[in-house]
């Protein structure tokens, strides 16, 4: 009987993803990750703001506990707290001090979920690892799930190719209500448990009032692209994101500004009115290409961001590890630092981060 290591985060998907592969006959052990500890990050930084509520995963083991026992399998659980905040959330930090827009996300299955939990997966006697992640795997192609509203590679697109040897995502051939369907209808304890959203370790937090405690605010100018004029006082780069509309803090009719660039440099928020002419774009550079395929194409689609649209786009390889990623037409809101995941119909062929955003072949001088 081949052994199966699945990551259990407490929620429905992988609860469901460890039922599925008993039913197929696998023996299934559970592995808790915890990726975050609000104590020790607080010793670090030399115990800033309170932390009462940031990650609860404590009740999240907890009820991978439960579902574990009402499964009856064994449930081991890792700390890669340490890990996490190396790899994941000080480059977060650093990102989001060069004015850019990072997903921790991508990270964290790169390095965290897709590496060291494969080792420790192995110390187990793992023939094979499983996820609660909404994808596909046929062969060595990293395929789009049944349910494309919950589709996740968009977040696996950045994982070495070898790292998907002998990984299972039991869950991708459903859909989300059939999952929790089959929970409800099997009595998993957490059928019903609300999704997480967000990220991990801010939770249900203000952003803003989250980040204070790890980069300090600094204020800078607000500028009208059009008028070329001030029009208030940001409260620091890394608190606004390209397209955004509520919460710059512009008294007024505020929802008709919205975010269309930052300098670094100079520390400007730069915002629009109006027309939102401003966040479109057709071209861009992506850099530290990550390819799963093999397929090296010229025209596939790409995604900006994981609840954007396909855009149809031809490739043009530069050097450096870089493609110049044309749009057919204009895409809105293409923001450096995040991902540009490409696609070939259902399968994922890797992804690169933004690094320049220009529209008639130049560079937009207010998103640098």
């Amino acid at each position: 009987m081949s052994k199966v290591v699945i990551g259990m985060s407490g929620g429905v998907d992988s609860a469901v993803g460890a039922y599925l592969l008993l039913k197929k006959g696998y023996e299934v052990i559970g592995l808790f990750m915890r990726n975050w500890d609000s104590n020790i990050n607080n010793d670090i930084l030399g115990n800033p703001n309170d932390f009462n509520d940031i990650c609860p995963q404590e009740k999240d083991y907890n009820d991978a506990k439960k579902v574990c026992e009402h499964l009856g399998i064994k449930l081991y659980r890792v700390d890669f707290i340490k890990e996490y905040w190396d790899y994941v959330f000080t480059y977060f930090l650093e990102e989001l001090k060069k004015g850019r827009t990072p997903n921790p996300d991508m990270l964290c299955n790169k390095y965290i979920k897709f590496d060291l939990f494969v080792k420790e997966a192995r110390k187990l006697g793992a023939d094979f690892i499983a996820t609660g992640h909404y994808a596909r795997i046929e062969g060595n192609k990293l395929l789009r799930a049944k349910d494309l509203n919950k589709d996740q590679t968009y977040f696996l697109a950045d994982v070495n190719v070898n790292n998907f040897k002998d990984v299972l995502f039991p869950i991708g051939d459903y859909t989300k209500e059939e999952v929790r369907k089959i929970a409800k209808e099997e009595g998993i304890p957490v059928f019903d448990k609300k999704d997480s959203t967000g990220i991990c370790f801010i939770g249900e937090r203000n952003f803003q009032k989250f980040m204070a405690n790890y980069l300090k605010p600094n204020p800078g100018d607000i500028i009208n692209v059009q008028t070329k004029e001030k029009i208030g006082t940001h409260q620091g780069l890394m608190n606004y994101t390209i397209g955004q509309r509520k919460g710059v803090g512009l008294s007024g009719d505020e929802e008709r500004h919205y975010v269309c660039g930052k300098d670094t440099k100079n520390n400007i928020l730069y915002v629009a009115y109006g027309d939102s002419k401003y966040l479109y774009s057709d071209e861009c550079i992506i850099e530290n290409v990550n390819f799963i395929s093999s397929k090296r194409p010229s025209f596939c689609t790409a995604k900006f961001r994981y609840r954007g649209q396909d855009h149809p786009v031809a490739l043009e390889y530069l050097e450096n590890n870089e493609i110049k990623v044309i749009y057919k037409g204009l895409a809105k809101s293409v923001t450096p630092g995040q991902a540009c995941v490409l696609y070939d119909g259902e399968e994922c062929l890797g992804c690169g981060f933004i690094k320049e955003v220009l529209k008639d072949g130049k560079q937009l001088w207010y998103l640098k």
